[in-house]
């Protein structure tokens, strides 16, 4: 969260502290296979950056898998084991469990951090509090 702020601080556009995120987040290494930052612009998902592997989900609706799950609901979404939903979609054939946690300021749903893992059941609760204080930056400064 050091790195966030010292890159707000220094006028980091947008993007750029987006991708600043995922990237250190994915360096915590296991089970963080891949991390997403997907915003929410005119009632859809709409991916700001990413570390890891690459997606084809560019654009996801809001009610769409787990990502448009968690802003449909309004609640973090946390997935040990992606093959059990109904309407996955998958980054990535070798996701096996996933993470997503809201960015928000107040109730204002802003975006999400989707993070993926090869692992099933690859998230502890600890995982969700260390991903959460990184979207809770974010919602500040961006």
């Amino acid at each position: 969260m050091r790195a966030l702020r010292a890159a707000h601080l220094h006028d980091t556009p947008r993007q750029q502290l987006l991708q600043l995120a995922c990237q250190r987040v994915r360096a915590w290494g296991a089970p963080f296979t891949s991390v997403y930052a997907y915003m929410l612009q005119a009632g859809e998902l709409v991916l700001g950056a990413f570390a890891g592997r690459p997606t084809e989900h560019m654009r996801i609706p809001v009610g769409m898998g787990v990502c448009g799950t968690a802003i449909a609901t309004g609640q973090d979404q946390v997935v040990p084991d992606v093959t059990a939903i109904g309407n996955y979609l998958a980054c990535n054939g070798d996701t096996r469990s996933e993470l997503v946690v809201l960015i928000k300021r107040g109730s204002s749903i802003l975006g999400q951090l989707d993070v993926d893992s090869d692992q099933p059941a690859g998230f502890t609760p600890a995982h969700h509090t260390a991903v959460k204080r990184v979207a809770d930056a974010l919602a500040v400064l961006l």
